[in-house]
């Protein structure tokens, strides 16, 4: 519940109303606690409020619950039951401007980002890359950016590494030993993705982060993105969640401490952000935690146990509210005695043994004062809140979806031309140079042997020639000799024939 003095009155405790206060809420916050004890109601409550104050909210709805905050709540009796004790007589009831978003594009307007957006480097972690196979990726994508071939989707990708390793030779001088093997182990990386549906995701229209940043009636719009189904792929869930942080982080201007910020980011199941991280990339998310705040945004944890977050992180997040946790073994007693200890002592009570106690709804809770520290710790109940805890029907979510703002936007997808199209053109060009080539290779081919027949038969018409006038030759000098022979018989027996008859 937004107060007009920029404060935020989200719970109640012995000493009366806690406040967050609107020019502390971009040092980011926590929400903690064991499944079922309150921390989705918690997060619905902290929205809307910061609804009513003007900013907007993003949250991932995991099973639909949050969509309720469309819709205005109604009185029950838990809740009547609770208006005495935080000093509600009247609660105005009412929903948030809500739209809805899904990277398949099924529950809400269609999240987008090409791949160029996304980087080698969370993609790395999307593929679950080894150190090798990263490197690979960073090369095709400063090959990419080198020759003007813009990876939008995932089939430009696949074909620019096609291309890759095709020309690794060329390319190994310049960019670095580029391996088959590990262009292959990344493809059936992106093949295996691609089965699991996150192709849908990449392409464009990609997404604009100002379209977060929106207001309608003087409230800020609540971007809920539907969770259930990315959340059967944990890796998807994380990646695409700190793609969004890093853009919002990259895209926005500075604006240094605001009376209120300009956007609150929730982050659901934060533990699995940091599941199998390379440090590499903790140390860029505490990066992006730590200079966000300054582009006006502020950043909300929703997990388990504090422990699941990075000390380099956890140690930003000036804003608690923690719910019960459970100590069934060693390991957890271990993790509830931590988590009582990143808060300030409260005299009043020992925060251990009260977090172990804590019933649904209640929480230890400790804001940032004015001067930014942390203020003591209570134990308090958090409100409850004025839309409605719950889910919504299809056709209401459909028919905010028809009529949000931006409707149309992002809900029909285009494919201008990309790495895909320029080297598919390339291969036709290749291939019809190749064929122009072979074409004219077997044109001089059958030329050489025309001109080869031509004097092979040249040669045997002269042979042909040879061999005649030599037998010609030979018989008219056989006949001159056999006639030359007889003429001379003849005259020898004339000769010889007179001489006899003079005797």
């Amino acid at each position: 519940m937004y107060t007009e003095d920029r404060q935020l009155y989200l719970a109640h405790c012995d000493n009366g109303p806690i406040y967050m206060l609107g020019n502390m809420a971009n040092r980011h916050g926590l929400i903690a606690g064991a499944t079922g004890t309150g921390k989705t109601v918690t997060l619905q409550v902290i929205a809307e409020s910061f609804c009513q104050a003007g900013v907007p909210c993003f949250m991932a709805d995991m099973k639909g619950d949050l969509s309720g905050i469309s819709q205005a709540g109604a009185m029950s009796g838990f809740i009547e039951k609770r208006c005495p004790e935080f000093g509600i007589t009247d609660p105005q009831f009412q929903g948030c401007p809500t739209r809805f978003f899904d990277v398949f594009g099924e529950q809400g307007h269609p999240l987008r980002a090409t791949i160029s957006d996304m980087g080698p480097q969370l993609l790395s972690r999307l593929l679950d890359l080894n150190e090798t196979q990263t490197g690979i990726l960073n090369i095709v994508f400063k090959i990419a950016d080198d020759q003007g071939l813009l990876l939008v989707d995932m089939k430009d990708l696949r074909l620019m590494l096609d291309y890759v390793a095709k020309n690794a030779k060329e390319f190994t001088t310049n960019y670095g030993n580029i391996t088959a093997q590990s262009v292959g182990a990344i493809q059936r990386s992106l093949l295996a993705l691609e089965s699991q549906g996150a192709d849908k995701f990449f392409g464009e229209p990609a997404f604009n982060v100002f379209d977060f940043i929106q207001t309608e009636g003087g409230k800020g719009v609540m971007n809920v993105l539907a969770a259930d189904k990315l959340m059967l792929n944990p890796k998807l869930y994380s990646t695409f969640l700190l793609w969004l942080l890093s853009e919002l982080y990259a895209q926005l201007p500075e604006v240094g401490d605001l009376a209120l910020p300009k956007l609150i980011f929730f982050f659901d199941e934060a533990h699995m952000l940091f599941k199998d991280t390379s440090k590499a990339l903790v140390d860029k998310i505490e990066q992006v935690v730590r200079l966000i705040r300054s582009k006006g945004v502020g950043v909300y944890f929703i997990t388990q146990c504090p422990d699941d977050i990075p000390e380099s992180v956890l140690g930003q997040l000036g804003n608690r509210v923690q719910h019960a946790l459970r100590a069934y073994t060693p390991k957890d007693q271990k993790t509830v005695r931590a988590a009582a200890q990143t808060f300030r002592p409260n005299p009043a009570f020992d925060t251990e043994q009260v977090l172990l106690e804590l019933g649904t709804g209640e929480a230890l809770v400790s804001f940032l004062d004015e001067k930014g520290a942390p203020s003591i710790v209570e134990r308090a109940k958090i409100l409850f809140p004025l839309s409605q805890i719950g889910p919504i029907t299809d056709e209401q979510r459909q028919q905010l979806i028809r009529s949000s703002r931006i409707y149309g936007i992002y809900d029909r997808d285009f494919d201008r031309e990309s790495a895909y199209e320029v080297l598919v053109e390339r291969q036709k060009k290749e291939v019809q140079r190749a064929a122009e080539e072979k074409k004219e290779l077997e044109k001089r081919k059958a030329e050489e042997k025309a001109q080869k027949e031509k004097e092979k038969e040249k040669k045997a018409k002269t042979s042909s020639k040879r061999k005649s006038k030599s037998a010609l030759e030979k018989a008219v000098g056989s006949a001159a000799t056999t006639i030359g022979r007889k003429l001379g018989n003849e005259i020898i027996r004339s000769i010889l024939g007179n001489l006899g008859r003079k005797r």
